[in-house]
């Protein structure tokens, strides 16, 4: 097995995490924001806007109605990532990079994912692309800060992320 076919699955996990970071500092904001939604809605709102900021829709029924039915709530909070989640501005720039490549090396063509991000303030854009090792580190990091990693002594998961 080629080392970039061991490495993509593992790139692509790291993303994910940065995504269920943006999910889990959304949550609360949305909630906050929109008080007399139920969780249920502000769970789903939140979903869509992180699958609408990497571009990875989920097609399922149920899903692809949510989306159609609040594309512009979605659009709108998507608009003010780049000011409200300032603080995510690096890992969200890293991750989408990330996918880019991956993408990219996959025969998918992300770029308009990209320059979505960046019209909207979101991609950092003078930030040069991590290298796995960095973008790994990265992601352990703020995995762990947002509960959603455990700390490198105690983590299975470790491994998995670049303990190579």
């Amino acid at each position: 097995m080629e080392p970039e076919s061991k490495l993509l699955p593992v790139l692509r996990d790291a993303v994910n995490i940065v995504k269920m970071v943006l999910y889990k500092e959304l949550k609360p904001h949305l909630k906050a924001k929109y008080p007399h939604q139920d969780s249920a809605y502000i769970g789903r709102l939140a979903g869509g806007v992180v699958n609408e900021v990497f571009g990875t829709p989920n097609n399922a029924p149920n899903f692809d109605r949510f989306r159609a039915d609040n594309l512009s709530w979605i659009e709108n909070e998507i608009s003010s990532i780049s000011i409200d989640f300032d603080n995510l501005q690096i890992p969200l720039t890293d991750a989408l990079r990330v996918q880019f490549l991956c993408d990219s090396l996959e025969g998918i063509d992300s770029g308009p994912t990209l320059a979505k991000a960046e019209a909207l303030g979101i991609l950092l854009v003078d930030r040069e692309v991590p290298l796995p090792k960095t973008f790994m580190a990265m992601v352990r990091r703020v995995g762990t800060a947002h509960n959603i990693l455990q700390t490198a002594t105690d983590s299975a998961v470790e491994g998995d992320i670049g303990g190579h």
